[in-house]
């Protein structure tokens, strides 16, 4: 009998046989390298090119196949503390490209992007900042890191996942400062599955008429019986998230019992922000809104 190959092994073997050929291989030559027949290792050559995790290119009549340098193979969960530490180095040293066949290299090892996300993404992000605050990087370095991680975050967030239609959420940054984390939780809910509205840094909206401004948009993108609609906050101010979570109460009466409010930032004792959920973990947050959504509706 045949031996019976997985496709991460033989991920594994294409790396090892593709990494120091510049110029690539025809088919042929790499399933007699790895030893499985051609029309088999066809098959998976063509689901890894769907994937993006290797590419080919026409010669003649022969296709070559080809992969990017810096490509590699991690076991998950094990890796995740090594990728992280990969991931902030590149990082602060500007090394985009690096970061960015990173998360490509985790994605295609099958990590889960919501793992990539909080264990690899979210510390950097606090790291940049820590680095901002201590004089250690300018506003310039700050501006060019953070667009790093932002566009990192956009390879996940382009991932394709299915969709439930009844878990709908809208995210909303209360402040610049709050951008990456807000757009770190858009990707991880569309990871999981949620219909995800993600409206960025919403401070120039912050007057009298945003009330009916926000009532308007979610009359249009979501009908109260048809799931639920969770709003999540995230604001590194406590004005920010006193001004959002007054407007969102305000019209939460109009939409039901399943329209919901959770706020994530640093909310101190008695301030009086009223909202379903008041948290400073993100991960924390995913795990509520499944909670809330598996609770309502298995």
């Amino acid at each position: 009998m045949a031996r019976s190959y997985q496709a991460d092994e033989i991920k594994e073997k294409l790396i090892d046989i593709l990494q120091n050929q510049k110029t690539g291989l025809s088919g042929l030559e790499i399933s007699e390298r790895i030893g499985i027949n051609r029309v088999t290792m066809t098959k998976y050559l063509q689901v890894f090119a769907a994937e993006g995790f290797i590419k080919q290119k026409n010669i003649g009549n022969v296709i070559i196949w080809f992969i990017e340098d810096g490509t590699e193979q991690f076991h998950f969960p094990d890796d995740y503390f090594k990728i992280k530490s990969k991931y902030l180095e590149f990082i602060t040293e500007r090394s985009q490209n690096h970061a960015y066949n990173l998360i490509r290299n985790c994605l295609h090892s099958k990590a889960k992007p919501t793992k990539i996300i909080i264990d690899v993404i979210v510390p950097a992000i606090k790291s940049v900042h820590d680095l901002f605050h201590q004089g250690k990087i300018g506003n310039s370095e700050l501006n060019l890191l953070e667009k790093i991680i932002s566009n990192s975050i956009q390879i996940i967030n382009l991932e394709s996942f299915d969709t439930i239609p009844k878990k709908n959420i809208i995210v909303i940054s209360a402040d610049q400062k709050s951008v990456l984390l807000s757009e770190a939780a858009s990707a991880c809910f569309h990871a999981d599955g949620w219909h995800v509205y993600s409206l960025g840094d919403m401070s120039t909206s912050i007057d009298v008429l945003f009330d009916l401004d926000l009532q308007k948009f979610v009359a249009k993108i979501w009908k109260p019986g048809s799931g639920m609609m969770i709003i999540t906050i995230f604001s590194s101010t406590i004005e920010g998230m006193k001004f959002f979570s007054e407007s969102i109460n305000n019209i939460k009466g109009k939409f039901g019992k399943k329209l919901y409010l959770t706020l994530c930032g640093n909310v101190e004792k008695n301030s009086n922000v009223k909202a379903d959920l008041l948290e400073e973990d993100l991960e924390m947050i995913l795990q509520w809104s499944e909670t809330k959504f598996q609770s309502s509706f298995s």
